[in-house]
């Protein structure tokens, strides 16, 4: 290949991945941001893992 289209195709590459990142940023500043959803997934989670690993009492024997 000579050096000229190599160049070419090197910066057609670099501008179809600016157009790629430019609209992953639109897109990601789109979204509304979650975070008391997030928090109430962690305490979830906290929680369960405190209910699955309390210690539980004996059984009784007869």
């Amino acid at each position: 290949m000579h050096p000229e289209i190599h160049l070419a195709l090197h910066h057609a590459r670099a501008a179809e991945l600016r157009a790629d990142a430019d609209a992953y940023r639109l897109a990601a500043s789109a979204m509304r941001p979650r975070p008391l959803r997030t928090r109430v997934g962690w305490t979830l989670v906290d929680l369960g893992l405190r209910l699955a690993t309390s210690p539980r009492s004996p059984a009784l024997a007869p």
